[in-house]
């Protein structure tokens, strides 16, 4: 005979294992909505601890307010922890998001996809998946041998790291919607366009043949729940921040040089829209520059500012992602010269094409 006591009282399990779920979503969700609080605490505070940190370092130094140096002072000691802060976020942000796009999700998505519509998913894909020139050959290889067609890759080779989450944020947050929005649809346009023309010459034998020997490997998706992802997040903000610093430091060195002492004229006659071969110029600059999009805005930023006309700045800029000579060298393990050859025409083309768009039309 049971004696009530002895038994659980109905329905007892369900609340408590009701909190025991709610209390392990506030474990997963409460160091993410700290970042985030702490971060916005800190950039609200950021603008009037520059302008007192430059003054103090002025004053020690002996720099005369209104005079070029401190003029690059004010830019660099502002710039870099706002590009730093900026990319902080965002990376985390990013980082939980491409915890739902894994390589295999990807390659799966477009594999089989004609040309057309699967030179646009690729583009768009290329935004939020993580890309750098160190993976373009695994990239490469991956997608080939699940059977995505090659112009439909070479719409992800050149999306991936030209119109990445990190620039449109960065240039969302320096210079507003409108520039980020035109820099996307014209990214994705080049993007898009390069992969239509190279999968219509179809050049597959410009690919080294070992490529395609190689068997198509199924990976095993992984499912996260949330506090797996914010997990990744972090770790993205560990690793990425600290390895993209050196180039935003530099970056915005080179932005403050610019933007204390390069004279405003010099600027607009060298970048403005009066000569018809300032945007060329600015890709061919652009082409043997190694940098990504956090470590080249803060110059874009200083370039704009000195006269430098929109179209031929990003012109610049785009040919510093997409058109990266590193890249090159490390894709000549699995394409031919003559494929790298088309590949860069092709995509400095339609670059070319958007600076002059881009100053016709601002």
């Amino acid at each position: 005979m049971n004696h009530p006591a002895s038994s659980p009282p109905t329905g007892a399990a369900g609340p408590i294992a009701g909190w025991g779920s709610r209390g392990a979503a506030l474990r997963a969700w409460l160091p993410a909505v700290l970042y985030v609080g702490a971060w916005f605490a800190l950039y609200w505070m950021l603008e009037p601890a520059s302008a007192g940190f430059t003054r103090w370092i002025a004053g020690a130094a002996h720099i005369a307010p209104g005079s070029h140096l401190y003029a690059a002072l004010a830019f660099l000691v502002f710039e870099v922890p706002k590009v730093l802060m900026l990319l902080a976020l965002i990376v985390f942000a990013v980082g939980v998001l491409q915890s739902f796009f894994t390589p295999e999700k990807t390659r799966a998505l477009l594999a089989g996809r004609r040309q057309g519509a699967g030179n646009v998913l690729a583009a768009g894909l290329g935004i939020v998946t993580p890309f750098c020139s160190c993976s373009a050959v695994p990239l490469f290889i991956g997608f080939l041998t699940a059977g995505v067609p090659l112009g439909v890759t070479f719409s992800f080779l050149v999306s991936a790291p030209m119109v990445n989450e990190v620039a449109l944020a960065l240039l969302y947050g320096m210079f507003g919607w409108r520039i980020a929005l035109l820099y996307l649809g014209m990214g994705l346009l080049v993007a898009i366009a390069a992969g239509l023309v190279i999968g219509r010459m179809n050049p597959v034998h410009l690919v080294e043949p070992w490529v395609f020997e190689i068997p198509a490997s199924e990976g095993i998706e992984q499912r996260m729940d949330w506090q797996a992802r914010f997990a990744q997040g972090f770790r993205h903000v560990r690793d990425i921040v600290l390895k993209v610093a050196p180039y935003i430091v530099a970056g915005v060195g080179v932005g403050a040089w610019i933007h204390g002492y390069v004279p405003q004229d010099f600027m607009a006659h060298l970048m403005g829209k009066g000569a018809w071969w300032s945007v060329p110029l600015a890709v061919l600059i652009g082409v043997p520059m190694y940098s990504n999009a956090a470590g080249i805005i803060p110059v874009v930023q200083a370039l704009l500012g000195k006269g430098a006309a929109l179209g031929t700045t990003l012109a610049f800029m785009m040919s510093v992602t997409a058109l990266s000579a590193p890249e090159f060298l490390i894709l000549k393990k699995v394409m031919k010269p003559r494929l790298i050859a088309l590949f860069a025409a092709v995509v400095a083309a339609g670059i070319v094409s958007v600076g002059y768009m881009f100053n016709a039309i601002m």
